[in-house]
């Protein structure tokens, strides 16, 4: 069947209805890892990377929004004990500001990226090398302590490139269009721009709170 692209203010809609159906099946991962025995939270993140793997390596084929559900559930299980963390860190209400801060880039981006005129797609190498960087920080900060400063460097870098995400991401939507069928994996995409905006945010909180104490 011949999959004709949508109009661009239907697109935006599916799309952003989507992104608020995902962050909903998370919350619901969230809560339902509060009774998943802590031995249990590894096997659970492998498989959601390997499901990860399977929909970047599928990505010229559509995935199903039941794909989606059950990554993004999955994905919200595995962020149970980081939640309790900064619960416990920063409290609870600083965790739900981090949200609504991450909301409010989402929606000040999404603003930014869906003019026609603008077009970011310059910002693509650049993306790619900032990830690049994080993944080499993140691993050698398993082997050695980063220090203060290159952690709160690592987390400024983190937060400058998934906004950076957020911009290229909906700038490309608009710019480019979409198939009704290419709609679940453009969310799920735009979900781990959220999820990884709201982690460096959560992580920056929880860096100003260790240096007041």
């Amino acid at each position: 069947m011949y999959d004709v692209r949508m109009e661009r203010g239907s697109l935006r809609g599916r799309v952003f209805l989507g992104l608020f159906g995902t962050l909903l099946s998370a919350s619901a991962g969230a809560f339902i890892g509060q009774y998943v025995p802590p031995a249990l939270y590894m096997p659970i993140w492998l498989a959601t990377i390997i499901m990860v793997m399977v929909g970047s390596f599928a990505r010229r084929r559509p995935i199903s929004w039941t794909f989606v559900g059950i990554i993004t559930l999955l994905s919200g299980m595995t962020l149970t004990p980081i939640l309790m963390m900064y619960s416990q860190l920063i409290g609870v209400r600083m965790v739900e500001e981090a949200f609504l801060v991450t909301a409010g880039a989402f929606g000040v981006t999404s603003v930014i990226a869906s003019r026609p005129s603008a077009d970011f797609g310059f910002l693509r190498s650049f993306l790619w090398v900032g990830i690049l960087v994080l993944i080499g920080l993140g691993v050698a900060g398993m082997i050695f302590p980063l220090g203060s400063a290159l952690t709160l460097g690592y987390t400024y870098l983190g937060i400058v490139v998934f906004v950076g995400y957020m911009l290229y991401d909906v700038n490309r939507l608009t710019r480019n269009g979409a198939t009704q069928a290419q709609i679940p994996g453009i969310v799920l995409s735009l979900y781990f721009d959220f999820i990884n905006l709201f982690l460096f945010i959560l992580q920056l909180f929880g860096l100003n709170a260790r240096s007041r104490n």
